[in-house]
């Protein structure tokens, strides 16, 4: 049995020492807004500038990657989301600028380092073990009996959260075949939050049944699923695991281009379930939105990872950013 702590154990762990399937935030790209922390002016220069995420929930994980980092020390009463006031003490010289999420690979060489989902990352061509200089380690950082706040989910409105539908489409991605083909198809981006084992098929073989599969919405029940970012092919092998056991349902995928989206067009009606986003951010969306939403089954983790294009390592960001 391959369990999630032992998939993060031997990608993630060797590498630092890891939901939000995000999309894009609403501040201005490559600014720094009036919450920006700077760490002052070192006698060696002016502060090496890093981007994070600017919505409260990723911008909070990356703050404690930085502090996993040793580039800052955090408030520890603070829990898993920091703020930038949290921050109690700047060990390098670096300025830490909120910028929205989806521009960061594109803004990466506007940085001396950005924190990037690997939503964002893959696709351009970043590997967290390849590229990264740090990697988000979320499954040793849970204590034990606790729930992962990044691990992402799927989610209906709260008075459908028994819906047959939508627990039929929860076990078909929860299988071996859906999480073989996630490691396969996007490796380190997006790790299974569930239990499991490899089929019998070859990730190669796996990936070219589902990468060419094709169904129809024909004598089937449609459900619309709000999802974020480019990578959502997995939802053709929960697809074809729904075709094969003869549950007549077809997923109809609805794109958003900014995570604010998925949860109000589903709070409303306009579509049936989503899964862009963890645990965190959706509390945060309920606290502040007032929606009536509940998480119906979970689907994996996706770390954040520090990137630079000018440094190799980061012991060659900090030297160049200098002590306090």
């Amino acid at each position: 049995m391959t369990s999630i702590r032992k998939i993060s154990t031997g990608i993630l762990t060797a590498i630092l020492a890891l939901t939000l399937v995000g999309c894009g935030g609403s501040s201005a790209s490559g600014t720094s807004s009036s919450g920006t922390a700077s760490s002052g002016t070192a006698s060696s220069g002016e502060p090496i500038k890093i981007g994070i995420p600017d919505d409260a929930t990723n911008g909070g994980r990356a703050i404690k990657l930085l502090e996993a980092a040793g580039l800052i020390e955090v408030d520890p009463s603070v829990g898993w989301v920091p703020e930038l006031k949290d921050i109690t003490n700047y060990i390098y010289n670096i300025e830490i600028v909120p910028t929205t999420a989806n521009t960061l690979p594109s803004t990466l060489e506007d940085f001396g380092a950005s924190t990037i989902n690997g939503t964002y990352a893959i696709p351009v061509g970043l590997i967290p073990s390849r590229d990264g200089l740090i990697v988000e380690n979320q499954a040793s950082a849970v204590a034990e009996g606790e729930t992962n706040p990044f691990i992402n989910i799927i989610v209906a409105r709260t008075e459908e959260k028994d819906n047959a539908t939508y627990k039929k489409i929860v076990e078909a991605y929860n299988t071996d075949y859906v999480a073989q083909y996630t490691i396969a198809k996007y490796s380190e981006a997006s790790i299974p939050a569930w239990d499991w084992k490899p089929t019998e098929l070859s990730d190669e073989d796996l990936l070219k049944e589902v990468d060419s599969y094709k169904t129809t919405k024909d004598g089937k029940e449609v459900i619309k699923v709000g999802v974020c970012g480019a990578n959502n092919d997995t939802w053709n092998a929960v697809q074809k695991i729904l075709d094969e056991r003869g549950d007549n349902i077809y997923i109809e995928i609805v794109q958003f281009d900014a995570y604010t989206l998925p949860n109000e067009a589903l709070n409303s009606g306009e579509i049936n379930i989503n899964s862009f986003q963890h645990y965190a951010y959706l509390n945060k969306e309920i606290e502040a939105q007032g929606y009536e939403l509940t998480p119906i089954g979970d689907t994996s983790m996706a770390p954040l990872t520090l990137y630079s294009k000018k440094f190799d390592s980061l012991d060659a960001l900090k030297e160049a950013a200098g002590k306090k």
